[in-house]
């Protein structure tokens, strides 16, 4: 894939913008703690719009067989601590505050690390 590609599809995921109120699940489904309050909180429902464009671009950049296995580990790190939060929006603030830093350096740094065209 071609540098200028994955730069697109990158920024495509960080620039997302998302309306207010709608998070990057079905909120009509959602039944822990954690994800009803992130549906019932506009700026959690923000941050988790914001997250899922990251998560799909950081998705789409090739990676070798173990790295994109602990892409997928982190994954499900992230939802277990959202689970333990709860519906602590002090500490889903967080939790998406800190994922959303962390998508947004493996990005760049994935970026940086390719070689000139």
């Amino acid at each position: 894939m071609k540098r200028t590609a994955l730069l697109a599809a990158a920024l495509a995921g960080i620039g997302l913008s998302a309306p207010a109120h709608a998070a990057s699940f079905d909120c009509g489904k959602a039944q822990a703690a954690d994800e009803r309050a992130v549906c019932a909180d506009p700026a959690l429902s923000a941050l988790d719009s914001e997250m899922g464009g990251l998560w799909f671009a950081y998705g789409r950049l090739p990676m070798l067989m173990g790295a994109n296995g602990n892409r997928h580990d982190e994954a499900r790190a992230f939802l277990t601590s959202r689970a333990a939060c709860g519906a602590n929006a002090t500490c889903l603030t967080a939790l998406y505050q800190a994922r959303i830093a962390a998508l947004k350096q493996q990005i760049t740094a994935y970026i940086k690390a390719m070689p000139p065209l």
